[in-house]
């Protein structure tokens, strides 16, 4: 078995003061993700997925349970002991214009992580990485002296990819990251991210309520319902062969296409 990066053991989310009716939103939730892997995390709205999400990157406080990243358990560690894993945990936000400032530039935007957390040495070599990058996603150049609402949505969704591989990070959480694509621009990008995944040997939780996407490019899934884990397994024998009645519901509520095994294959254009 490969090594495990990520380990969640009975975690607990609870919003709100647990003595005064907090709502528990996580129950006692366990998972794990080794290196290398991809899992897809699914459930309908309110199913605690992407809270589940967040909790992993400790950008909300679990309430019980234990959180462990690589050999280091990151439980309860407080913002500034967990300064030095951010850049190995990174995030792709579902909407990149509510996660791209819209006062700075792409090149600020892309060159001033690179910067802060010393991968740069200075703003040549961030400008010679950030181009190296750009390749990768497909983007062209010019788009470095715009700004966020100049750039189409798919453009924008490269830019917050490009941002978080920039970061050289270990776990990536792509959170519904092509619910607002058309059907092109979501191959175009899951290509790229499967791509990324690969050359950089990045494990990656796909957060998504489109089974067709957790299917494609996942290694295995875990089903979320109420805060709990319904049922994991490996992709091809949870759909073909679903053990929870529940399961079973949402693949009917949410047919799955046949799948074109050449969608995720085309090169993205520049």
């Amino acid at each position: 078995m490969a090594e495990l990066l990520l380990e969640a053991r009975g975690i607990e989310v609870t919003y709100g003061n647990r003595r005064k009716g907090g709502v528990k939103v996580l129950h006692g939730v366990d998972l794990h993700l080794a290196r290398g892997e991809t899992i897809g995390i699914v459930g309908e709205s309110g199913s605690g997925k992407t809270t589940l999400g967040r909790a992993l990157l400790r950008l909300v406080d679990v309430s019980a349970g234990e959180i462990r990243f690589g050999r280091q358990v990151i439980t309860h560690l407080d913002d500034r002991a967990m300064r030095p894993l951010r850049r190995r945990m990174q995030m792709i936000f579902q909407d990149p214009m509510a996660s791209l400032n819209p006062r700075h530039s792409i090149r600020q935007i892309l060159g001033d992580p690179l910067l802060f957390h010393g991968l740069a040495r200075n703003a040549a070599d961030a400008e010679e990485r950030i181009r190296r990058m750009l390749d990768r996603v497909g983007l062209a150049a010019v788009v470095l002296g715009r700004n966020p609402h100049e750039l189409s949505g798919g453009q924008r969704q490269r830019v917050g990819i490009a941002r978080a591989a920039l970061l050289e990070p270990e776990f990536v959480l792509a959170d519904e990251i092509v619910s607002g694509l058309d059907v092109s621009t979501q191959a175009q990008v899951l290509n790229l991210l499967k791509g990324l995944s690969r050359d950089l040997g990045l494990s990656m939780a796909f957060i998504s309520h489109d089974l067709s996407v957790i299917r494609a490019v996942c290694d295995r899934v875990v089903v979320m319902r109420n805060g709990r884990v319904e049922e994991e397994g490996d992709c091809a024998s949870v759909f073909a062969a679903p053990q929870s009645a529940y399961t079973r519901l949402l693949l009917d509520a949410i047919p799955l296409p046949e799948v074109d095994d050449t969608w995720l294959k085309e090169p993205a254009p520049a």
